[in-house]
Parts: C-alpha cells; structure tokens; sequence
C-alpha cells in the first residue's frame, strides 16, 4: 500500500523502504522492543497512505503549493488515519497512528492537531524524522536532493521545534548506520 502511493505521486518505492528500516533503527536506538521496532518497520511504509485522496494536480505539482492547495494537501493526515483506523491488525493500528501524527511537532506547531512533545505518539516521532530526513535528501517533482551536510544541518535546527532532541540526537550519532540504509535502497 505505501509503495502504492509512492507511484502515485511520482517518488520511488525506495522512499517507504527507506523511511521502514530508518524507523526500525531509530526505534531500537531509542530502546523500543524487538516487537515494536518490527510493528513500526511494516506500518511506517503506511505514512502517507492518505495522499489517495488528493487531487493529481496538487500531489505532483512542481512548484511551491498555494494556501488553499496546501490545506488540501494537509487533509492526508486525517484521511490516512480514517482509512487505517478501525482496523484489529496490530500493523494497520499502528500505520493509522502514523499517518495521523507524522506531522506534528514537537514544540506544537504541526498537524493536524497541534500535539506537542510525548502527547505525540512515539511512532510518529520516529516516523517524522526517517521522513523528512529522506525527503529532504532525496530529488522531488517539486525539487532537487539538499546535500547531506544541509540536512543535518536543518535536523539539528528542528531538533526540539519540529523533532524530538533525543531521536535527533540518536540519529546524527549514528548516521553511518542510517547512511548505510540509504546506500543498500538507492532510488
């Protein structure tokens, strides 16, 4: 399903698989069970399941969104968590968890309900993070990779704004570890 979405909007399968063992590693370094690193492996590729309901014209513009496009866009979140959410199947669970906080942030500011610091469920921590870290590190229809040094230079900006200090500080701590993932599913 998150490969799926992937074609859709024109970014690589690479991307889930990516943003998948990203979060499984930074789980197992923030000290979350065997159990839930492999839950947040297989539900994390589900982040952005909700990009099925926006428009083409939106989902793959090259530019910059406008105000009322990029509330449309916006909208994902909360359709992914609809979708997911009645589910029994403990990875469908944790996927409507993700898609519905892998916006926020942690000073408050994300959304869609502006949840800040651990209100934020930890599996939309993590997920946040493999992310933006890949997005940003990665060429778009609506822009070119940023180099490494960029952004890492932008996770430690965000680091207790937009993320987490701890997982920020896990991240750049291991970076060989996350590189090695970017290297093994190249786009």
């Amino acid at each position: 399903l998150g490969e799926a979405v992937e074609k859709r909007s024109k970014e690589t399968g690479s991307h889930v698989k990516r943003v998948a063992h990203y979060s499984e590693l930074l789980g197992k370094l923030y000290g979350l069970n065997n159990f839930e690193c492999e839950v947040i492996k297989l539900a994390s590729p589900l982040h952005d399941i909700g990009k099925i309901s926006i428009p083409d014209h939106i989902l793959n513009k090259p530019g910059k969104l406008d105000a009322q496009e990029w509330a449309i866009m916006q909208t994902h979140a909360e359709v992914g968590y609809d979708i997911l959410k009645n589910s029994n199947n403990e990875i469908l669970k944790c996927g409507s968890i993700i898609a519905h906080s892998h916006h926020e942030k942690w000073d408050g500011t994300g959304y869609p309900n502006q949840l800040a610091g651990k209100d934020i469920h930890i599996v939309g921590r993590i997920t946040a993070l493999a992310d933006v870290f890949d997005a940003l590190g990665s060429d778009r229809c609506y822009k070119k990779a940023w180099p490494l040094e960029e952004v890492l230079d932008l996770l430690k900006e965000q680091s207790g704004k937009q993320f987490e200090p701890k997982l920020v500080d896990i991240f750049i701590n291991n970076l060989t570890l996350f590189m090695e993932i970017k290297e093994r599913y190249p786009n």
